[in-house]
């Protein structure tokens, strides 16, 4: 008799890897960036969320999760006088937990396809932002 069902070890394992990979690819973008959340925080966040939605799928967990991740996403909002930092980076903290949640329930095709737009938003858009910033006489962040 086998102790270990190697099957859903592996399957389990690959949940867990496929979250990390895809948000350690945000967190990257965020480190490259400068912001003060990256590329250890980003696959912390998206492989827990995978992992608590893994052990006990529910509504009421989905919902305490992704509270939870914005509180977290929350501590990237640094306000400095009238400018504000740190408000795509704590998006970006939400979009990581929903890839984590997305390969968890098995909606891989949701998992690459929040990453990609996650990442076509915060550098794709980056130049239209530094431009309307500079229209609006703002100083360039991330908001």
């Amino acid at each position: 008799m086998e102790l270990v069902d190697w099957h859903r070890v592996c399957s389990e394992f690959l949940h867990l890897a496929v979250a990390f990979v895809l948000t350690a690819v945000i967190g990257w973008n965020r480190e490259q960036e400068g912001h003060n959340i990256g590329i250890r925080a980003f696959p912390i966040v998206g492989t827990a969320s995978c992992a608590y939605l893994m052990i006990s799928f529910s509504p009421q967990a989905l919902q305490g999760l992704m509270a939870g991740i914005g509180f977290v996403g929350g501590g990237a909002i640094v306000k400095e006088g009238i400018t504000t930092h740190g408000t795509a980076t704590a998006a970006s903290v939400w979009c990581a937990g929903a890839i984590g949640g997305a390969v968890a329930t098995d909606h891989w095709t949701i998992a690459v396809m929040v990453m990609g737009l996650n990442l076509l938003a915060l550098r794709g858009l980056a130049p239209l932002k530094a431009r309307l910033d500079k229209v609006e006489g703002k100083s360039i962040g991330d908001s």
